[in-house]
């Protein structure tokens, strides 16, 4: 049987409170909402998953083994909201067989943007996990699983990550199977793991869907579909967001029985194993290079960034918040930085999409929008007065007759 790896990616944005064109503050983010959803995912899927997940980790001895990538903003959401997530985190961390991946701090799409504020906020992620749970992570997944061939050079280049996780999209693989471990086009060291997204939404999406031809999904029915990869891959990537369990999957569907035991039906055959991301990558060679020209996501159908990116407003947003990456740093206040980097988080532009797809009721959780154009609108009024307080900072030395700080290319962040 191949290997099972597991990865969760778990990440809660820093919503936007209503703010009209006559607010005059900074206070951007409605942390009464922020914080009500926080405690409401962290009840129905954080605490009682990583009970779970740590109870089995315990009661397999290790041999089950899993992967968190925990973005920046959430991690600080935790902090605030619900520390007794972060205990849990800590606990599965101390276990030694779980393994946390580096991504952007802010969920962002800087790297399509800003090469610099994308290096950037990926240290600035490093350094904060580091500091959590005491290890440096070597595996890099980007913000929704957006990939491309430059992507993958500039990750081997930064010198630090063995693999970077992406979508295992048809048309990139044609004939191959994502089962295997492969190596992005033109880099030598750097590994690639495509997830598996038949088998990983079979649980992430289908699974309480009583249409669905293979409902109910048991977990003896799931490790029989796993055993007939054998002989025709090494590892089956399952990639999907933590709140599958507990939240996009409520628990009276069965979800949770469902995981409690899927380790025991995979180890009934004794060379059956879990892997975390770099296990796997330590533990089997790359098959082939894998060519993506164009960039690709794991999110909906078409597996692109349509979902961010593909209308006027969506690209009108982030282009408008990325010219002001100068005039940011150029302030060198601290907070102004703040404020811009949670902008960049991804959901931001999410709320503006207007097209329907098969998965779009799993996303409008939390949407806090009646419409993307009421996203877009509140959006902007927010981006137009953070762009009038860089405009204050640049104007204050020259009217106390004070030269202009020269930019800085990197600021000090207080997380």
């Amino acid at each position: 049987m191949p290997s099972v790896c597991f990865y969760f990616q778990v990440h809660q944005p820093m919503r936007l409170r209503h703010y009209t064109v006559f607010d005059n503050d900074d206070r951007y983010f409605d942390e009464g909402r922020n914080a009500a959803i926080c405690r409401k995912v962290a009840n129905k899927c954080y605490l009682p998953a990583n009970r779970l997940l740590l109870k089995l980790i315990q009661q397999h001895k290790g041999r089950f083994r899993i992967a968190y990538s925990l973005t920046g903003v959430l991690l600080e959401q935790l902090e605030r909201y619900c520390p007794e997530v972060l205990s849990t985190f800590h606990a599965l961390a101390q276990t030694g067989c779980v393994e946390f991946l580096a991504e952007t701090y802010y969920h962002s799409l800087s790297f399509l943007y800003s090469r610099q504020e994308f290096i950037e906020q990926v240290r600035k992620h490093a350094e904060t996990i580091k500091g959590l749970f005491g290890r440096t992570p070597v595996v890099f997944r980007n913000t929704e699983l957006i990939y491309n061939n430059d992507l993958g050079l500039l990750i081997e280049a930064l010198g630090c990550f063995d693999a970077i996780l992406t979508e295992g999209a048809d048309h990139i693989l044609g004939y191959r199977s994502p089962n295997f471990v492969y190596r992005p086009r033109g880099c030598r060291r750097l590994k690639l793991l495509l997830k598996n997204y038949s088998m990983s939404d079979d649980i992430a999406f289908r699974f309480s869907n009583r249409h669905w031809a293979e409902w109910p999904l048991t977990a003896e029915k799931f490790a029989h579909w796993l055993s007939a990869v054998n002989g025709c891959g090494h590892v089956v990537n399952l990639f999907m967001d933590y709140e599958t369990l507990g939240e996009h999957q409520w628990e009276d569907t069965g979800i949770f029985h469902f995981m409690r035991h899927l380790p025991d039906e995979i180890f009934k055959h004794p060379d059956n194993n879990f892997k975390t991301p770099s296990e796997v990558v330590a533990a089997y060679d790359a098959m082939d290079a894998v060519d993506v020209p164009h960039v690709i996501s794991w999110a909906d159908t078409e597996r692109d960034l349509s979902a961010w990116l593909g209308n006027p407003m969506q690209s009108n947003a982030i282009h408008e918040l990325y010219r002001l990456e100068k005039k940011v740093k150029r302030t060198n206040d601290p907070r102004i930085l703040a404020d811009w980097r949670k902008l960049q988080v991804s959901d931001h532009f999410y709320y503006m999409c207007t097209k329907y797809f098969a998965d779009g009721d799993v996303h409008k959780y939390f949407n806090p929008y009646d419409s993307p154009y009421d996203s877009y609108i509140n959006f902007m009024n927010v981006l137009d007065h953070l762009q009038r307080r860089c405009a204050a900072v640049e104007i204050a030395p020259v009217l106390s007759g004070v030269a202009p700080r020269s930019q800085e290319t990197r600021v000090p962040v207080a997380v």
